[in-house]
């Protein structure tokens, strides 16, 4: 697929208030559970301290920021940030359902401002890798935060080390002539999932944007993929490479449909359990740092 240039957040907010919105709505049910993994574990390790004013980046449904909200106990508080206002109203729905009282959503473009600090502790699970200008997304989340303040994240390693994602966008391209992002109606993720997937880049970007004391710690999980065959195909065609390749190609993919539902069905069965459910080996980095002090 060929590269595409972005110049802002446009497109990709777009594309997440639209249709990637419908299917991570269709099936939350797998990326709630396969994802919670990774967070337990960056969270175990940078965890907000009781009475911590957080903000949450790119919050999604909001479990996160919920989750958050309850480390930082009740003279603490969270806010949730997400592009997409349908998130966002899914978010202050379930939490007024759950009562929960310190927190609150705000639909906003990080790249453009980070509204509601000063911050005492900065997170984001999946939520930084689809900005057009990841240093001046990162440079408005560190000018939000209180001199010494913390940033956790997490984001995911290369495609080579997460197979399931790898390898369904591999049989996806042996069917599908290659498609130009550029010519496609079909709208975009932005630079998409696997942006910071190199240590020194990620790097790079947090000291550009001015944090201080970067580190990454490597995390590899089991990752959930289906409760069958089936469904992990069926979330192959719906989120990742391999369904935005098939989106950009259109009447090309589908042409092609039956067979890489076959070949899909025969990597799923690689990976299936015992009882049936699809794991694939799966890998991200948590990323910490620190807001400079005052001097």
């Amino acid at each position: 697929m060929a590269d595409k240039l972005y110049v802002d957040n446009t497109e990709a907010t777009e594309a997440w208030n639209t249709v990637l919105f419908d299917r991570f709505s269709e099936y939350r049910h797998i990326f709630v559970t396969a994802l919670r993994q990774f967070s337990d574990d960056a969270l175990a390790l940078e965890p907000p301290l009781p009475g911590d004013r957080i903000v949450d980046l790119g919050c999604g449904f909001g479990d996160t920021t919920r989750q958050l909200a309850t480390l930082a106990g009740p003279d603490g508080y969270a806010i949730g940030i997400d592009g997409a206002d349908r998130f966002i109203d899914v978010s202050r729905a379930e939490t007024e359902e759950e009562n929960i009282k310190n927190v609150e959503f705000v639909v906003a473009d990080i790249e453009q401002e980070v509204p509601g600090g000063p911050y005492d502790y900065a997170f984001a699970r999946m939520g930084t890798m689809f900005c057009a200008n990841p240093v001046a997304a990162m440079r408005n989340v560190r000018g939000a935060m209180q001199p010494g303040g913390r940033l956790c994240k997490v984001v995911w390693r290369r495609k080579l080390d997460n197979e399931w994602m790898q390898r369904s966008e591999e049989i996806v391209d042996r069917h599908v002539p290659p498609p130009d992002a550029e010519e496609s109606d079909a709208l975009t993720c932005g630079p998409g999932p696997f942006s910071m997937a190199n240590a020194d880049v990620t790097t790079d970007v947090m000291k550009a944007a001015g944090f201080e004391n970067v580190g990454l710690r490597r995390v590899d999980i089991d990752y959930f993929v289906g409760k069958d065959a089936q469904e992990a195909v069926e979330v192959a065609f719906a989120i990742g490479p391999a369904a935005e390749t098939i989106r950009l190609a259109g009447e090309d993919a589908e042409r092609v449909r039956p067979a890489i539902e076959r070949d899909l069905v025969d990597l799923a069965e690689q990976y299936s359990r015992e009882d049936g459910t699809v794991v694939a080996p799966a890998s991200a980095w948590i990323v910490t740092a620190r807001a400079p002090s005052q001097t």
